[in-house]
């Protein structure tokens, strides 16, 4: 089986490297970094480099795609480009296609969530929505072979249950006592619907103080 995760420039470390982690302790699976061409793509924070060893036309047919999030697939959410157009032409022959965080933006603008009900950062759910899917606050949602997870730690969750869908519940059972996950955070404030209102409002300064200082050095509009 091959997983394929697609890269650019300015991509969420956690949520390619989350279920790469899990997904990479599959029997019999070839996890694939890719991107339109082979070479080295960076974090937002451009401190982490991870090389797409195969370019899009080297993985015409994986059985599985996992899109990471990031503020650098904004550049590639309008008109014709090499993601929604190899994102679009994987899915017809996937067994499941997969996002963490922003990267159901992708999906999205590959025509892929028309009308479906599709998880994202609880910062993009407007975005989501303009690019015609039904975002619900929800950490994984399933719809039908379409798995979609909310912020960056959640690809975690969605990479075992699409363990779980591929080799049964023993087996993504097996792969979280080895990654030993069993989160314990110290304050329950992980989901926008749990955090207060005023914690919301300083998160949201924050991240888009962030987001305009990586988009001032990724070029992005």
């Amino acid at each position: 089986m091959q997983i394929a995760i697609p890269l650019y420039d300015g991509f969420t470390a956690l949520d390619a490297i989350g279920p790469y982690e899990v997904l990479q302790q599959l029997p019999d699976n070839e996890v694939v970094f890719c991107a339109p061409e082979a070479r080295t793509y960076r974090t937002e924070s451009s401190m982490l480099g991870v090389s797409a060893d195969k370019g899009f036309e080297d993985v015409a047919h994986p059985e599985v795609v996992v899109v990471p999030g990031g503020l650098g697939n904004r550049r590639w959410l309008s008109g014709p480009n090499p993601y929604t157009e190899w994102l679009a032409a994987v899915h017809e022959t996937t067994i499941y296609t997969t996002s963490v965080c922003t990267g159901s933006l992708l999906l999205a603008a590959a025509g892929l969530l028309d009308g479906v009900d599709a998880a994202t950062h609880w910062a993009a759910r407007d975005t989501l929505a303009e690019l015609g899917a039904n975002p619900v606050p929800e950490r994984v949602v399933e719809r039908g072979k379409i798995f979609t997870a909310a912020g960056v730690s959640a690809g975690i969750d969605m990479a075992l249950r699409l363990v779980e869908s591929i080799a049964g519940a023993t087996a993504a059972q097996a792969v979280q006592l080895g990654i030993e996950y069993d989160p314990d955070p110290p304050h329950d404030t992980g989901s926008v619907e749990k955090a207060p209102p005023e914690l919301v409002a300083a998160a949201r300064a924050v991240l888009e103080q962030t987001d305009a200082e990586v988009a001032k050095r990724l070029g992005i509009g």
